[in-house]
């Protein structure tokens, strides 16, 4: 039975995680492998992912209202749910190609504190997710970096979501949140070998073409899971 290796793509809100994670996708089938993409949250399909919805929504207070542990329980708790299909998808599948996972938990989660109880956070939930609910350990994670100015631009051309009616959910109408977001994100690319950065600006402070991107993308991952 096949055991395909996850790749996952990271980054804060608007940098373009869902397209880049399609289009990853696309290429890996036009190479004649078998790629398979699960996108978290799963708003709409897990009891712990309509929660979030809410949570979004600011239904349970603002960001300061609940302590981050709790929170990442409802992320934690939404990966948990679908760990069958994960390991159905595993099993069919070449590569499996993960839009958010764990360190989106950790980034978001941890930005809201600071100096050690932010590393013993991160331990927590890698401990929670990982160790506790035993679920698998990416094999390479692509971190989509963005300034948050410019991801204010790119949320406000999004479609509609299934979660909410409004431009901007709690978390992305923060900008000073998304900052330290951000921060983290580039924290744990810096600790893990595991991880690449792809800016998604280039040296002006402009846009990046996203052919370009996905050729930075794809000289980094298409080696994996290959031969299966």
């Amino acid at each position: 039975m096949k055991n395909a290796p996850l790749i996952v793509i990271e980054g804060i809100d608007g940098s373009g995680k869902g397209t880049h994670a399609r289009l990853l996708r696309q290429r890996f089938l036009d190479q004649g492998r078998q790629a398979a993409l699960l996108s978290f949250p799963r708003y709409s399909e897990t009891f712990f992912g309509g929660r979030i919805g809410e949570f979004l929504n600011g239904e349970y207070g603002s960001l300061d209202d609940l302590h981050p542990f709790l929170v990442s329980l409802l992320y934690a708790g939404d990966r948990f749910e679908s760990r069958a299909t994960l390991a159905q998808l595993r099993g069919e599948s070449d590569v499996v190609i993960l839009d958010r996972y764990v360190s989106s938990n950790i980034a978001h989660q941890a930005a809201k504190v600071d100096g050690p109880v932010r590393e013993q956070l991160r331990e927590w939930i890698e401990h929670l997710e990982y160790s506790i609910y035993e679920l698998p350990r990416p094999d390479r994670v692509i971190l989509l970096d963005c300034p948050v100015e410019m991801s204010q631009e790119l949320i406000r051309r999004k479609s509609a979501r299934d979660y909410t009616d409004r431009v901007t959910d709690l978390q992305e109408s923060d900008t000073g949140y998304m900052a330290k977001v951000r921060d983290v994100y580039l924290d744990l690319a810096k600790s893990q070998t595991s991880w690449n950065v792809v800016s998604v600006f280039d040296d002006d402070g402009g846009l990046r073409a996203l052919t370009e991107m996905q050729d930075e993308i794809w000289a980094s991952v298409h080696q994996i899971g290959k031969g299966r």
